[in-house]
């Protein structure tokens, strides 16, 4: 089960991989219509404006289609075959039952307790999806969806049918389930939507009333999940989903961008919930505090080798968000440290809500600067300067108590290993240990030589069950885990490390996996091992 879920969470961040650009060009776009930053230029009906208006429309296309990434994005994930066909299903199949939900209530709203005829939007607890007047069930019903098309597809995509029937088969027999099921799902969701919809109102009130202690627990769970990969269910809800505001804390901080900042009233105050917002903070101040350490306590004939490690990974971290690769390279040496940083990042979240600072203050220095400190500091420059105080302060904290910890209890961090030097693979050093002869070399792109290496390790072609991957892990399962290497042959490589559960194993790639993954497929698929069925599954008319 753990496998599944981990697989899910993988699954799930594809489509939020879309949604960073988007912030940040919306919150340019809409900073440059506000007066107040760049004067009267941005007076409505100015070319200036009207510019911008159409970039900003264009920023809105991933958040106002939501549920329409996710029933894409979730079968090309958790689909074992033919994924790009699974996709086209689960649209289908998604489309079809937000049609039957809107005639069904169109044609007997008031007996479901629903005023099907209001505008959709705002309260009413209605949507249009893709042109189709509907109940706004946003990504719960998105996410049930797909994950039934996907489980259908899995089961029925591959069934033979008569001879005669063949023009059925492949998914024609999936999207043709799909529509069956719908229709009773469509009505138990008439019925039970609206009073889910009331439960969800009322978990609203709760959590944003919740305080500081709530904030904390939320940003402690958000990190101490990382490792297996589940965090993505604790966050998501918040931040893309309807657990605090409908829409998620993303799409309504920056539909609001323009009146927080306009605003003279404490945003603690406009937008309480804004503190669910804040699991990010540590990613831009943590690193440099642990990188400090890091550096600090290695042996003094490893610094520079070790700077030169620490410097990269600290950057993605706190320019772009991607920390995992960073918080890695601790977490395999000394998990006791990943468990302290979890704590402090949770208390820094905290602690900055308890001083006033909410928002969606974005997963990197460049989000952060567009989306909070360049249209905050207009009327809320000092909630800006406690954000960015409060922050430092705290990587000062980092620094001390991992250097306290690593000295203390002797830990190996970078720097600090029992071997000769500190080792970073590159690309020349892989070729040159392929040159060896330790390695069959592999033919394609420039990630092909490091998806054969991964697969190798992992036992073999015939060796693997599903392949996966999130934000920056190439997450696998294998039939056999006997059959998998050291983590040190997948370091060769250029991985950061490996998380092993069971049958289940996450090679920490970094922010290529994309493009591993693909080579990783393609060397799987010469060896005729993952066969692609999309060309001979349907037949041909």
């Amino acid at each position: 089960m753990m496998q599944k879920l981990q697989r899910f969470g993988g699954a799930m961040f594809t489509p939020v991989l879309l949604f960073a650009f988007s912030g940040i060009i919306l919150a340019i776009a809409i900073m440059l219509q506000n007066t107040l930053i760049v004067g009267d230029i941005a007076t409505a009906g100015t070319m200036w404006a009207n510019f911008w208006s159409i970039v900003e429309s264009g920023g809105w296309t991933v958040f106002n289609q939501m549920e329409l990434l996710f029933i894409i994005g979730l079968p090309l994930g958790l689909a074992k075959k033919a994924s790009g066909r699974a996709a086209l299903e689960s649209v289908v199949v998604y489309m079809t039952f937000n049609n039957f939900v809107g005639k069904i209530l169109e044609l007997m709203g008031p007996t479901f307790g629903v005023d099907f005829a209001q505008e959709a939007g705002g309260d009413s607890g209605i949507k249009m999806i893709a042109g189709i007047k509907t109940l706004d069930t946003n990504l719960i019903g998105a996410i049930l969806i797909a994950a039934i098309v996907v489980w259908l597809h899995n089961r029925f995509f591959e069934t033979k049918l008569p001879d005669f029937l063949g023009i059925f088969q492949g998914s024609s027999l999936v999207v043709m389930i799909g529509f069956f099921l719908m229709l009773p799902l469509a009505f138990l969701t008439a019925w039970g939507w609206p009073i889910i919809q009331g439960l969800i109102g009322s978990m609203q009130g709760f959590l944003a009333s919740s305080g500081t202690l709530g904030v904390w627990l939320y940003v402690f769970l958000e990190r101490l999940l990382i490792p297996t990969g589940m965090h993505h269910f604790i966050y998501q809800p918040f931040i893309y989903g309807p657990a605090v505001v409908e829409g998620g804390i993303t799409a309504y901080w920056l539909n609001n961008l323009s009146d927080f900042a306009s605003s003279t009233v404490p945003l603690k105050e406009v937008f309480p919930a804004g503190g669910f917002g804040l699991h990010n903070v540590s990613k831009i101040f943590a690193p440099l505090g642990i990188a400090a350490a890091f550096y600090a306590t290695a042996d003094p004939a490893k610094k520079k080798k070790t700077l030169a490690l620490l410097i990269p990974t600290a950057l993605t971290a706190v320019l772009a968000g991607i920390t995992e690769p960073f918080e890695f390279t601790f977490l395999f040496i000394a998990p006791q440290l990943f468990l302290i940083h979890a704590a402090l990042a949770a208390t820094l979240g905290a602690t900055v809500y308890a001083f006033g600072v909410v928002g969606d203050v974005g997963s990197g220095l460049i989000t952060m600067l567009t989306q909070f400190i360049i249209p905050m500091s207009i009327n809320h420059l000092g909630t800006v300067l406690t954000l960015v105080g409060t922050g430092l302060a705290f990587s000062v904290i980092y620094f001390f108590v991992f250097r306290f910890a690593i000295l203390k209890f002797d830990i190996k961090t970078p720097g600090r290993e029992l071997e000769e030097e500190v080792k970073m693979y590159s690309k020349k050093d892989y070729r040159e240990r392929q040159a060896n002869g330790k390695t069959v070399p592999a033919k394609g792109g420039a990630y092909a030589s490091s998806a054969a290496h991964y697969l190798e390790g992992l036992g073999g072609a015939a060796n693997i069950g599903d392949v996966n991957n999130c934000a920056t892990r190439l997450r696998v399962s294998v039939k056999d885990e006997n059959l998998v290497k050291e983590d040190g042959f997948f370091k060769a490589a250029g991985a950061h490390g490996v998380v092993r559960k069971g049958k289940a194993f996450q090679i920490i790639v970094g922010l290529d996996v994309p493009q591993v993954r693909d080579a990783f497929e393609d060397e799987m698929k010469s060896t005729g091992t993952l066969v692609d069925t999309q060309s001979q599954a349907e037949p041909t008319i």
